[in-house]
């Protein structure tokens, strides 16, 4: 019954401008920043790994930014999954090297976790010919879950591979031309992982980008999605020159390299909230 209403509620918010989204965001942000001590905590604790430099009140203020950005971007939904087409292209704007994304080439989409990343599927389903391709986590709740991947697939012919599932699917479909938008920067726990460095804190990495690069026979083309105030910019770049190679682990701590790169363009946009640190290499205490 929660989750009708919410779903109601995101329906209700596709209709509003942009502007009074983006306020109720904020307000129910700063809401949550209050409130969610835990979620709060691995924030500042992540910040603090990675960020040593910054102080105790500069933490605390980014730390803020991002429960804002996370929950404006979360109510984004509504309108990127219920509003009205024309509104969506308004609002979602394509921009870089797009040309990388013409044609039938075999592509893996490195795309980091930043809140905009539904933001940037659905640009990309909706103005780009051609089949786009994802691996997802399925939600415990089932309405939730029916919703999420009814709005991820709202535009295009998108698929949705159970993470679950083998990658005999996932590597065919790169070898006839549908990109895979892949989000390979979270822990998934240790199992195929390498524990390689990020901000100089070794984190378990899984090999994914590397792995479907290979075996699909595909270039890798990072795409960056950056909330702005009229909604979504998604940048395309250029596709990696020397990727993959064939060690998997060295391609990983690239990817780990790089990843840092783009994050310093909008550090209040990524998903800070997430444990990246929760498996810890043999001996390691843990962070949380």
């Amino acid at each position: 019954m929660l989750s009708d209403g919410l779903i109601a509620f995101m329906r209700l918010l596709a209709r509003l401008p942009l502007r009074w989204v983006r306020a109720v965001g904020w307000l129910i942000g700063v809401l949550l920043f209050q409130l969610l001590r835990s979620r709060r905590k691995v924030a500042n604790t992540n910040l603090a790994l990675c960020f040593p430099e910054l102080s105790v009140q500069e933490r605390r203020a980014l730390v803020r930014k991002i429960f804002i950005y996370f929950t404006q971007a979360w109510l984004d939904r509504g309108w990127l999954w219920h509003g009205a087409p024309e509104r969506t292209l308004q609002r979602l704007k394509i921009v870089g090297d797009v040309a990388q994304l013409a044609g039938d080439t075999p592509t893996v989409l490195f795309v980091p976790h930043f809140v905009g990343l539904d933001a940037g599927a659905t640009a990309l389903s909706q103005q780009i010919p051609r089949d786009f391709n994802t691996i997802f986590t399925p939600q415990s709740n089932q309405v939730m879950d029916a919703w999420i991947a009814q709005g991820r697939q709202r535009f295009g012919n998108a698929r949705l591979f159970d993470r679950r599932q083998g990658v005999k699917e996932i590597v065919a479909s790169l070898r006839q031309g549908q990109p895979l938008y892949l989000l390979p920067d979270m822990d998934f726990g240790a199992k195929d992982a390498f524990f390689v460095l990020f901000y100089g804190v070794a984190a378990a990495t899984v090999p994914s980008l590397s792995r479907f690069a290979r075996l699909g026979r595909a270039k890798v083309v990072p795409v960056l999605t950056r909330m702005t105030s009229r909604g979504y910019e998604v940048e395309i770049l250029p596709a990696w020159e020397d990727f993959p190679t064939n060690d998997a682990e060295a391609d990983t701590a690239l990817m780990n390299r790089r990843l840092q790169d783009y994050i310093s363009t909008m550090p209040e946009q990524y998903f800070w909230v997430h444990k990246r640190f929760k498996t810890r290499p043999p001996g390691a205490a843990e962070v949380y």
